[in-house]
């Protein structure tokens, strides 16, 4: 046998294909979720959630494979204590072939972190878009409150990943083995001294099931609370005389983006309506703002009737004037009203094809070309 032989590393099987899948997968999903939340817009809304729901199920798949997965994907394998931890800080311990105390910590909080997020982020969809299966139970208050939640977690898990940046570098120069390569090739250089481990053989099958139980499980929830009404949403249908006399100059608006205030107010000046003459016989005008006041935005639980409701005192009944409309708007070029397809920035329903509704949901929202 020759020198070079015998001093040939000992290369031992240490990341499963399941836990290395699982960590790159989370890695990209994470990514993007925290890429389309912090700087996305309206349109990779859909992205976000994609990634966030992507990311939520990756987690409960590794749990289950922390039970049923081998040695070190198991959590019995890294199940972190202070004494062991007091010890990996001093530099006291054994080498771990597998998560060492710090690193368990990192994978604990990860997993936590992201199953909160999701959880905040469906909450968040519910209450403030009312949308999802949990649209029936939460309304704005609720929805804001978790998004607040949804943020600060967001911004911890953002510090989570740079500290387990940091530990990898300073792991991998401590122990003088690169970590990142063996989470991609999955062996790990067996060396005299290792923390000893039992072996465990992986349970593939009963874990197989167990996710495709819960899987099942998730969806069948989902699709039976989603189908629950959600309360508080906008009318369906715009009233027939609404809908005839106003929508024959413009589109006919939801009652729900006003508050009755606004619309008795410009009920009450259509002598003299943005400086056309659109008065109503009485009983007519009379029907109308009936109409309109029973179902203005003190009726109605959405974020657009929140928003819209605060309006400008010297405008209260012009919609493009309230501070929602202006802050949302703002940065749009006046060219893009202009635009044959859209020629009003009243004209809602242009861009939101949800406008008849109520709804303005940023998943309904296409700004047309000329």
């Amino acid at each position: 046998m020759t020198e070079a032989t015998t001093n040939q590393p000992t290369l031992t099987p240490v990341w499963d294909l399941g836990v290395r899948l699982f960590h790159w997968a989370l890695a990209l999903t994470v990514g993007l979720a925290a890429l389309t939340g912090f700087l996305g817009e309206a349109d990779t809304l859909k992205i976000h959630i994609t990634a966030g729901l992507i990311a939520a199920a990756l987690v409960i798949a590794r749990i289950v494979w922390g039970f049923f997965g081998p040695t070190h994907a198991r959590f019995a394998d890294f199940l972190p204590d202070p004494v062991a931890i007091r010890a990996h800080l001093a530099g006291a311990d054994a080498r771990h072939l597998g998560h060492n105390p710090l690193g368990a910590l990192m994978v604990f909080a990860m997993l936590a972190a992201v199953l909160v997020l999701a959880g905040t982020g469906l909450v968040v969809l519910g209450g403030v878009l009312r949308l999802g299966p949990l649209a029936a139970s939460f309304g704005p208050d609720a929805g804001f409150g978790a998004r607040e939640l949804h943020e600060m977690i967001a911004f911890c898990v953002v510090g989570l990943i740079a500290a387990h940046l940091a530990g990898v570098v300073f792991e991998s120069r401590r122990s003088r083995e690169n970590l990142a390569r063996a989470m991609m090739t999955g062996v790990k250089e067996s060396r005299p001294g290792d923390v000893p481990v039992r072996e465990t053989k992986a349970q593939v099958l009963m874990a197989l099931l167990l996710i495709a139980a819960l899987g099942a499980s998730f969806l069948t929830a989902n699709a039976t609370l989603s189908r629950r009404p959600v309360p508080g949403l906008p009318v369906t249908q715009i009233d027939a005389t609404t809908a005839a006399e106003c929508g024959a100059c413009h589109m006919a608006y939801p009652p729900s983006l006003l508050p009755a205030a606004s619309w008795q107010a410009l009920m009450a000046g259509l002598s003299d309506h943005f400086g056309e003459d659109a008065s109503l016989p009485p009983a007519t005008a009379a029907q109308i703002e009936s109409w309109l006041t029973a179902n203005a935005a003190e009726t109605v639980q959405t974020l657009p009737a929140r928003i819209f409701a605060r309006t400008d005192a010297k405008a209260p009944f012009t919609l493009t004037e309230t501070p929602a409309w202006k802050r949302i708007h703002g940065d749009l070029p006046e060219a893009l009203f202009a635009r044959k397809p859209i020629g009003s920035r009243a004209n809602c329903a242009a861009c939101h094809h949800d406008a008849a509704t109520g709804r303005f949901s940023p998943f309904a929202i296409a700004i047309p070309k000329e």
